[in-house]
Order: C-alpha cells, then structure tokens, then sequence
C-alpha cells in the first residue's frame, strides 16, 4: 500500500495555504460583511417569524407554559424586538457589544422558553451561537486595558484572544449535531475529515484553511439536508428544517470570522510565529 510521502504532503498542503490566502486577499474588504450578515441571519429570521406567526407562537406559549394572554403577547414583542433591533444594530456596527448582550439574552430566554436546553442537538447549536457573536464582539472590541497601569503584559494573554479561543471552541461545537452515524464509507470519511478539521480550528493549527473547509463542507450540507423550500405542502416540517439552516447559516458566518481575523494568540499558528 503506498501512502503519500510526508514532503509531499506537506507542499500540498502549502499550496492549499496559498489559495487560502489568495481569496483571503480578494475578499479581505467583504468577507467580514457577508460573515457578519450570515452569523444574524437566524435571529433575522426568527425575528420575522415572530411578526409572521405572531398568533401561532403566542398560542404555544400560553398552552405550553399555561399562561395567560398578555404573558404570550410579551413573549412574541420580547422575541420580535430584541432580535430585530440588534440585528439593525450589528449591520450598522452600533453599540456592537450591547447588541451581542442582548442577543445572549435571547438565547438563554429562548432555550428556556422552548425548553431547548433538554435537548442536546439544539443546546449545542446554541452553543454554537453563543461563540459565534462571541468572534463578532471580537471584532469591535479593542484590546482590554490591563488592571495594573504601566505594567506589560504577554499579548497571548490579553481578553481579547481568550474571547477568540472560546469563540472557536464553542463553534466546532455545531459540527457534532451534524455526524453521521450509519458508518457507511462516504460518512465516514466526511466524519473523519470533519473531525481533523474542528480539531484544527479549536487548537488554532491550519486555522484559516481548515476554517474554510468547514464553511464549504457545512454549506453544502446545509443546501442538501435543510431544503425548507421544498417542503411546501409540510409548513411544520419547513419551518423546522428553515430553523436549522439559518442556525446553521449563523455558524457558517461565525467560521467566515475565524477566517477573516485568524486564530488569536492563543492558537498553535500563534505560537510557531513565536517559535
């Protein structure tokens, strides 16, 4: 059995880099944009189906948490303006920090509200979120000033890498809801070539190239597994299958940041510069 020579295998992967860095220099002036627009894209669109279905989700709250009238209408307006509202704000780039506040916010309600946090896929799909919006405070955040004044501190320790590392961590989280367990051939080499790939990017080795391959690999799963608009004749199985791609659309975005801004210092590509 013959096995690629590891110089050959290195030059491959160097070239791989230097595609990478190639779109990376085209795309430098509206990739942070497009990731941007894809990482709130499911707060959008929850946010408009709150107006759409503002009846239907009043109606489940009040007989799912047998409340009355006015708590599900307070539901419906909390859901609707606490996700619109950041959203314009984020795509303005005003208030950033306070917009991902109130996004936090509307996670937890969300997870609790729906119950969500009993269910580990859609737990770790929020997770997801969360360290998503985490890159996007990253990128409108200036470095933290040091408690001690005058004193010089190790870059690799400043706040703002640790946001990026748990940032990356919590968003590899979303590829483990899209494993396939049916250990046929083709899943199993997408699971094993995923799966090198997250590890990557949670240790922040091959950062940008493997970050890539990811928003590749889950673009093209999303557009085969969540095809909301051929469910027409099916409006509960649409708007499941409309939930999980724009949630998966927001970690796409979220990869596009990782992309766009690097691995942090806290990250092993980090650590080889210094080397």
């Amino acid at each position: 059995m013959n096995f690629v020579a590891p110089k050959q295998r290195q030059q491959w992967l160097s070239q791989a880099e230097d595609y990478a860095d190639i779109f990376l220099q085209r795309t430098k002036y509206f990739l942070p944009h497009l990731a941007r627009l894809c990482l709130i894209s499911t707060f959008i669109e929850d946010g408009l189906r709150m107006w759409m279905q503002w009846s239907q989700q009043r109606d489940y709250i009040m007989s799912s948490w047998n409340v009355v009238w006015f708590l599900g209408t307070c539901f419906v307006i909390i859901n609707l303006f606490g996700q619109l509202t950041p959203c314009v704000m984020i795509l303005l780039r005003k208030k950033t920090d306070i917009a991902c506040a109130i996004l936090f916010f509307i996670i937890a309600f969300q997870s609790i509200a729906y119950r969500i946090i009993w269910e580990p896929r859609f737990l770790l799909r929020s997770c997801s979120l969360v360290g998503g919006l985490m890159l996007l405070m990253v990128e409108n955040r200036k470095e933290a000033r040091t408690l001690f004044a005058g004193v010089p501190t190790m870059h690799n320790n400043a706040p703002k890498n640790y946001m990026q590392l748990a940032g990356r961590l919590l968003l590899v989280i979303m590829f483990l809801t899209i494993v396939r367990l049916d250990f046929t051939f083709i899943s199993t080499i997408q699971n094993i070539i995923g799966g090198i790939c997250i590890l990557c990017v949670a240790i922040g080795f091959k950062t940008k190239l493997s970050a890539l391959f990811l928003v590749l690999f889950l673009s093209i799963s999303n557009i085969y597994t969540n095809a909301f608009w051929r469910a027409n004749n099916h409006r509960a199985l649409q708007d499941f299958l409309k939930y999980d791609f724009f949630q998966t659309m927001s970690v796409i975005g979220g990869l596009l940041y990782v992309v766009a801004l690097g691995p942090g210092g806290v990250s092993v590509d980090a650590r080889k510069k210094e080397w």
